[in-house]
């Protein structure tokens, strides 16, 4: 029997030096899709799918993702004086221990970061989302992974296609036999040029891992890059547990790209039924 997938870890320790100089003193998980952070988004997907206890893997200058998540009392207070409606301050408020947060404190890639929340995700299996791909969908792609870990078990990454001169910024995976959504994943490999990429299945911000992961990173083997690859921790876990791949129903913007963090921007307005009209009245314009 499989164990629930209780906690999920979020990596917002990075600089987001793709879209300075607008994250030089924002983080970049802060800054708003429409009206919402990004981290607004990945929680309420993880929320979605179960997760009771979101764990921030934080470094310097990234406070204000905590304290996003806190009580505003001076805030909520003004507004309740003025008589305005609370509603638009719900989807931040959590309950008692639902986010934690802790530092990676020197910046040794997403193995590492994930590593350091070692002791609060102890023996569980966990979840790990990236908030700067955005992924949207009903149900949302943690969900749907979650609802195929209850059959598959083991460890789930999230992967889509990408084009074959974009390998170099993937972890792309060796395929095995696929079932539905659902390929058996026989090998990875961090950032493969396009002449040695053995597919075009590249893993994209979603995770469901075991918790032997951890040993494995702690041993701070370093890959690509010089950092501790996440990608290369799960990779020495292939053959010892079950693993896959899963194509979600969900479309993916990349908001750590200026181009992506725009028509991502773009997308969502579309689907609001305030902002379509302004927003198709001014695209018909140009």
């Amino acid at each position: 029997m499989t164990k629930p997938v209780r906690k999920a870890i979020f990596p917002v320790a990075g600089l987001g030096t793709r879209l300075l100089p607008a994250t030089k003193t924002m983080p970049k998980e802060m800054l708003t899709v429409v009206d919402r952070p990004l981290i607004q988004y990945a929680v309420d997907e993880a929320r979605e799918a179960g997760i009771e206890q979101m764990i921030f893997v934080t470094g310097r200058g990234k406070s204000s993702l905590v304290d996003y998540f806190d009580m505003g009392f001076e805030l909520e207070a003004t507004m309740s004086k003025a008589g305005k409606s609370l509603d638009p301050l719900a989807p931040a408020k959590t309950g008692f221990g639902e986010i934690v947060s802790v530092r990676q404190q020197q910046p040794l890639g997403l193995g590492h970061a994930i590593w350091c929340a070692r002791h609060i995700v102890g023996d569980e299996p966990f979840a790990v989302l990236l908030p700067d791909d955005l992924m949207v969908g009903q149900p949302g792609a943690l969900k749907q992974m979650v609802d195929a870990y209850a059959t598959l078990g083991g460890n789930i990454v999230c992967a889509q296609e990408v084009p074959a001169d974009k390998t170099a910024s993937y972890g792309i995976i060796t395929p095995g036999e696929t079932r539905g959504d659902a390929t058996e994943v026989r090998g990875l490999v961090e950032k493969p040029k396009p002449e040695d990429a053995p597919s075009r299945l590249g893993v994209v911000g979603r995770y469901i891992l075991q918790p032997e992961v951890m040993d494995i990173l702690g041993r701070g083997e370093k890959g690509a890059g010089g950092e501790i690859q996440l990608t290369d921790g799960m990779a020495k876990l292939i053959g010892r547990q079950p693993f896959h791949a899963l194509k979600v129903d969900a479309v993916r913007h990349d908001c750590g790209d200026k181009a992506g963090f725009v028509l991502a921007n773009l997308a969502i307005a579309l689907d609001r039924p305030d902002l379509r009209p302004m927003i198709e009245d001014y695209l018909a314009s140009r």
